[in-house]
């Protein structure tokens, strides 16, 4: 045993934390290939899910993509939190910090707790109106409306999932974070055709399935933190104390992460209202599936991500900045390669792909204008791991505003007012709407990534690096 910094507490060294503090090449792999398995399921699971609403026709699938905005709401602040606290816990490892480590910890799980109420509870009264405002139709609200209401109650489970998760990737435990998510996508899986056709709850079906599931994985991350308790850090009463640098230091990343989500659930809504104008409520099937099929080609993003915040984090409390330097720019190669190889089979198996949602005769009236959504994103795949993987080096180094800004040029600046100027400005319909995505993503990913560099440039000066530490 080794006595953390703060002389207050011991360091259980783990096989994570062993992993987290050496090679940054081998730390990106091993704790990127768990959680690209794991969300891998989580996105299968999102698209086995569609396709069972798909079998109940356009009309259901567009309740499904109204709330689509809202449950990235409760994803942003959920993750956002979670990313907040586990970038912290993560420089804490860096730093030999046991003590700081355990108590950062359960800042994190009170934050994410009180955040899960403050966000879900205000909307339910109000998404009927929500919804009619948006301007779709009465019989899409009639589906949209309770499937919003069951998943809203019980984003308890979302929120103490997605916190726990971050924990467990902080220490390097990638592989019991994987192995939750798989279990609970797959009773999500299973329970999704029993829901919707066999007890005929129809959408409300595939609510139940989403909080049932989401629940199961709350309760096994449960027994690993607090009954098993072999993670490095620890929850205890004992390990608290509070402390608002502690909770100003999470917010510092997880305010701007969550705002960076929030930024696309208002960009989400903003489009979703230019398509209903320039295209009609049928289009917004079309969106909502497509984007799935773009969310499943980032999935290894995605999973390399979260290594990336991880380990750039743990080399920056130990201001090792050729180990940060070095996990960023091996990430970024990694992910660019694997994204182009997605974006060309997206393009030459566009046709196949539609046919996922379109196997239904109510669904198969937009086959067309699938595939082309398909083909016309291909081209942005290989741009996205210079924004997002840059995104996770600013939140391991503690610098999410820099993530926030670049997210909400991106979407809500960039891609909405391109959306409307080709959509409807133009008069170009469903094709200008993804035209102005494609260009908004680019210029953002290119402000991103060159934004990035340059602050590694920056903290390869130690009178830089220096007054950089000593901001947090």
């Amino acid at each position: 045993m080794r006595a953390g910094s703060s002389g207050e507490a011991e360091e259980r060294i783990t096989h994570g934390v062993k992993t987290l503090r050496g090679d940054p090449k081998k730390a990106i792999l091993k704790l990127s290939g768990p959680m690209i398995i794991g969300m891998s399921f989580q996105t299968i699971y999102n698209l086995v899910d569609a396709v069972w609403v798909s079998g109940l026709g356009a009309d259901a699938l567009s309740a499904v993509g109204l709330f689509f905005p809202f449950m990235m709401l409760l994803m942003g602040f959920s993750n956002g939190v979670s990313i907040g606290g586990g970038s912290a816990v993560s420089r804490r490892i860096g730093e030999r910090n046991k003590a700081a480590a355990d108590n950062t910890t359960v800042h994190t799980l009170l934050l994410a707790m009180l955040t899960a109420f403050a966000v879900s509870l205000p909307f339910l009264p109000f998404l009927n109106r929500i919804y009619h405002s948006m301007g779709a139709r009465e019989s899409v609200i009639r589906m949209a409306e309770p499937y919003s209401k069951i998943v809203f109650s019980g984003s308890i489970f979302i929120f103490f999932t997605n916190m726990g998760n971050s924990i467990l990737r902080a220490e390097g435990d990638a592989r019991r974070s994987m192995v939750a998510i798989i279990l609970g996508s797959i009773l999500n899986i299973i329970l999704d055709p029993i829901f919707i056709y066999v007890l005929k709850l129809g959408v409300i079906g595939a609510a139940w399935a989403t909080v049932i599931s989401m629940s199961l994985t709350s309760i096994i991350i449960f027994y690993w933190l607090f009954v098993k308790k072999d993670t490095y850090v620890d929850f205890s009463r004992k390990s608290f104390s509070f402390d608002w640098k502690i909770v100003g230091e999470i917010l510092r990343v997880g305010l701007p992460a969550s705002l960076s989500l929030i930024s696309m659930a208002v960009a989400m809504y903003l489009v979703n209202m230019i398509i209903i104008r320039a295209a009609g409520t049928r289009s917004i099937a079309v969106f909502t599936s497509g984007w799935r099929i773009v969310s499943l080609g980032t999935i290894p993003l995605m999973g390399i991500a979260t290594g990336v915040t991880a380990v750039t984090a743990a080399a920056y409390g130990e201001k090792n900045i050729d180990k940060l330097n070095t996990a960023y720019t091996y990430a970024i190669k990694i992910g660019t390669l694997i994204e182009l190889t997605i974006g060309i089979l997206s393009f030459i198996f566009a046709k196949q792909i539609s046919k996922i949602f379109t196997y239904s005769k109510n669904t198969r009236v937009i086959a067309d204008e699938l595939i082309m959504f398909l083909k016309w994103m291909a081209p942005l795949y290989p741009f996205i791991p210079l924004g997002m993987l840059t995104s996770a080096m600013f939140q391991g180094i503690g610098k999410g505003e820099r993530a926030f800004i670049v997210t909400f040029l991106r979407t809500v600046v960039f891609q909405v007012v391109l959306s409307y100027i080709f959509g409807i400005t133009l008069g170009i319909g469903l094709k200008g709407i993804v035209w102005g995505i494609l260009t908004g993503n680019f210029i953002a990913v290119t402000i991103s990534y060159l934004w990035g560099k340059n602050t590694i440039k920056k903290l390869y000066s130690k009178n830089y690096f220096d007054g950089f530490l000593s901001k947090n």
